[in-house]
């Protein structure tokens, strides 16, 4: 029997097309927000502003995976930041605990803005990690 709803953040999937399938320990979804616009119409005694919407603003997608030997994430961020922008769509799907996707948010026109890997510690024993920031034009929810 499937979930029901409010569901768990911890089973999840990442497709970006163009890289090969990978698995990430960690999704920041981002904010999506509209500017207010705030104007005061001239003969309005009382000095209040009205509001309209402006610009729709979506906030940058974070994704965090350990290090193996995959490059792909580096190959993507190494040609944007040697100058050939390379646009991208791709979705992350919440999934149910029988792996049923219940949730989906397609990402348009994505590319990496940060590549950052973890710090190296000789004393520790974590995971390493590396984190690709991406900036996208828009993020929707599929109905």
């Amino acid at each position: 029997m499937p979930d029901e709803a409010p569901y768990r953040n911890f089973n999840f999937r990442v497709e970006i097309i163009g890289l090969s399938e990978l698995e990430f320990r960690d999704v920041v979804l981002p904010e999506t927000r509209i500017e207010v616009i705030e104007y005061r119409v001239g003969g309005d005694p009382t000095s209040r502003t009205r509001k309209l919407p402006g610009r729709a603003h979506t906030g940058n997608v974070v994704l965090k995976r350990g290090i193996d030997r995959d490059l792909s994430l580096w190959a993507w961020f190494k040609t944007v930041r040697d100058g050939a922008l390379d646009r991208r769509d791709g979705f992350i799907a919440l999934l149910d605990t029988e792996g049923t996707e219940v949730r989906r948010w397609n990402i348009s026109r994505a590319w990496p803005v940060a590549y950052e890997p973890s710090a190296l510690h000789a004393l520790k024993t974590e995971v390493a990690i590396e984190t690709l920031e991406l900036a996208c034009e828009a993020i929707d929810i599929e109905d």
